[in-house]
């Protein structure tokens, strides 16, 4: 008997390799819901491979040396949007600046993935089980936007609109993005539950705190794989401020992170079990990041 097979070849499509940014703009410009831009390529490709999508024109922003590189000014970390994660893995000095980045990134995929993934690339994706997303969002990141007109900067909690979805038109391209460093008794925690290690995760949570003496002054905590976009917990951030971060605040901290939340359903596990499970990985991700703000 003779199985089907699904495609394993990409629809056919014409090739952009432009070396500027304002001339992939242009191409986005001239070829609209028609092209599509290709960074690292670590989720495109295999959504073509499968024609699970098509596009008739690729805009390959390999060769834009502007797009890659780190700069830190003025209490922020600017990361344009070609840098690969794995240049952000390596760099100490980013690290040091943003903490959650570098618990984040080892997270994502497997280091061959790293290798070739994007910063820009994962959040302009904006798949709702990514981890940068989640932590554009918890640290109010600023993504900036370049079309034909010119630039513009959208905020972290406005951008993400859905699955795959975001605020920028067609012709805009995600060009960097500037997160926030945080200062004083700082601490950050990343949890997830996945399958194995690479996969998506089914759930998890990025958090970050600031300590005023023994207690907590302020809080960022972002759900990813809970909902159709990583989601800010607003309400655990404001249960867990100014409780001295004991067992039980911690409890009452996820469970609010969750109260609201109504998670898809599908082969990986039931919505009810989402919640949670995003629960428990609230107040773990809440007492990694206490335990090492009270490090010092």
């Amino acid at each position: 008997m003779l199985l089907a097979c699904p495609p394993v070849k990409p629809a056919p499509f014409e090739y952009h390799a432009p070396e500027r940014l304002d001339e992939a703009a242009q191409l986005l410009a001239e070829h609209a819901d028609e092209a599509k831009i290709l960074a690292g390529g670590q989720s495109l490709i295999p959504m073509l491979a499968l024609r699970l999508t098509s596009f008739p024109h690729l805009v390959d922003l390999g060769r834009v040396a502007d797009l890659r590189g780190v700069e830190q000014a003025n209490g922020s970390v600017r990361i344009k949007a070609m840098t690969t994660q794995a240049a952000i893995e390596k760099d100490a000095s980013v690290g040091a600046a943003v903490p959650l980045l570098a618990k984040a990134i080892p997270l994502i995929g497997h280091f061959q993935i790293r290798n070739r993934g994007t910063v820009g690339g994962s959040i302009a994706h904006a798949d709702p089980a990514s981890e940068l997303p989640a932590v554009a969002l918890a640290l109010d990141a600023s993504i900036e936007v370049t079309g034909k007109g010119g630039t513009r900067t959208v905020a972290a909690a406005d951008f993400f609109e859905g699955t795959w979805t975001t605020a920028m038109a067609e012709d805009e391209i995600l060009s960097a993005v500037s997160f926030p460093t945080w200062s004083g008794t700082t601490g950050f925690g990343v949890e997830e539950l996945a399958r194995r290690h690479g996969d998506f995760a089914i759930a998890g949570v990025v958090a970050g705190v600031e300590l005023d003496g023994s207690s907590v002054k302020r809080a960022a905590i972002a759900l990813f794989g809970m909902d159709s976009t990583p989601v800010r917990a607003s309400s655990a951030e404001a249960a867990v401020t100014g409780t001295s971060g004991a067992a039980a605040d911690l409890e009452a901290a996820g469970q609010a992170a969750v109260a609201e939340l109504d998670p898809p359903t599908d082969i990986h596990g039931s919505s009810a079990y989402r919640k949670k499970v995003g629960a428990v990985l609230v107040a773990r991700a809440l007492t990694q990041a206490l335990e090492e703000a009270r490090r010092g």
